[in-house]
């Protein structure tokens, strides 16, 4: 039997907006009582510390402030370092690029392992990814293939584990949901017309103004669909829910598109809604896209990233190149043209979404952690 290891996750963020904090969210819920400990480090305060406290997971604030605060950053690696020694952590993990950054050097100073989890696919053009991967680092862990091969090319002496995230197909489960009309009626939204929508944080690789000129298009032949957008704006790209609005004006489509903004209740959006669209670039997975397959609906997504690796194209889902509004027009008249096909393609997607579940994930998760602590007792950082 292998020895429990205690793991101390470096989160930069403590309110649940997007897939990252879902994840980690999924592991400590679901592997507590496994082989790790957890101990998560937050560089903030946040809902999501009282909550993981809650369910009895071992959660610590240090306000961490911004990465070009100098005496600050210097400040919470050591407090990192003395809380790993104290607590006798095995390995420190890095939750994020921005989280590797303070996990790395403090796992350096306290002498032990350091890991991080790549939550997206390694663009050079981004400084935090390129600084990320020249940090010591005994292990990476990716999303997707794409992610694998990206980070493969860039640290190739570096052990990485691909492990995919899973979905509460409990939450998800159409089975369990009210009637479609019902759920039209308790999110105001017309009941008697197709719904097309995409749920995601507003950010321009999400493809959200995409899928609006694409509405442009659609609404040429049926002019009674209407487009549901929902998700909450990003710190970084505080211009862009702006820049969907104007679009919407310049189209003449404000009638048909509604941005609903940030929803807890994203299982019942999705329900609604009778197409999902899932635009982004090179998406690293696509939560969403699982969560709205294992609803039972046909999904248009992107046809690189992590979607490409759920989504059979034609099979249980379509496929439609980034930044393109045709192809993704085409794709969804696709769909609403013939019913019978968006049920079928529906029904196949909810069966490939089965295999994506958060026991496997987090029990994954479990066993790709362990694997690196004892690798790295055996190598040194790369």
């Amino acid at each position: 039997m292998i020895r429990p290891i205690k793991i101390a996750v470096v989160m930069p963020l403590a309110t649940q907006r997007g897939g990252g904090e879902l994840m980690l969210t999924h592991a400590v819920t679901f592997a507590k009582e496994s082989a790790i400990h957890w101990l998560i480090i937050f560089l903030e305060l946040g809902p999501m510390v009282e909550q993981f406290r809650a369910i009895g997971v071992d959660s610590v604030v240090i306000p961490a402030g911004r990465l070009r605060q100098p005496l600050r950053f210097v400040k919470t690696i050591m407090a990192i370092a003395r809380i790993a020694r104290r607590e006798r952590i095995s390995g420190i993990c890095g939750w994020m690029a921005k989280g590797h950054f303070y996990g790395s050097l403090a796992a350096t100073i306290a002498g032990i392992p350091s890991f991080w989890y790549q939550l997206g696919v390694y663009n050079a053009s981004l400084t935090m990814d390129r600084w990320a991967v020249r940090l010591p680092s005994n292990g990476i862990v990716t999303l997707s293939k794409a992610g694998f091969e990206a980070q493969t090319r860039v640290a190739p002496k570096t052990p990485i584990r691909l492990v995919y995230p899973g979905v509460d197909l409990n939450r998800f489960n159409v089975e369990e949901m009210p009637s479609i009309s019902e759920t039209r009626r308790r999110l105001r939204l017309p009941r008697n017309v197709p719904i097309v929508g995409i749920a995601g944080r507003l950010q321009r690789w999400k493809g959200m103004h995409t899928l609006i000129s694409a509405m442009a298009i659609i609404l040429r032949e049926i002019p009674a669909v209407v487009c549901v957008i929902v998700g909450g704006e990003h710190d970084l790209e505080p211009e862009y829910p702006r820049h969907l609005a104007e679009l919407v004006r310049e189209l003449r489509i404000e009638d048909q598109v509604a941005i609903v903004g940030f929803q807890t209740n994203v299982n019942e959006w999705l329900h609604a809604m009778d197409v999902v669209v899932h635009a982004s670039d090179n998406e690293p997975f696509g939560i969403v896209v699982i969560e709205a397959m294992a609803l039972g609906k046909p999904v248009v997504a992107g046809s690189r990233g992590g979607p490409a690796e759920i989504i059979t194209d034609g099979v249980d889902g379509l496929l439609a190149p980034f930044d393109d509004s045709t192809a993704l027009a085409d794709c969804v008249l696709r769909f609403l043209r013939d019913p019978t096909y968006a049920a079928n393609v529906g029904k196949r997607a909810r069966e490939r979404a089965c295999r994506f579940t958060i026991e496997a994930y987090a029990s994954n998760l479990t066993d790709a952690f362990q694997d690196l602590v004892i690798g790295a007792r055996k190598r040194p950082a790369a």
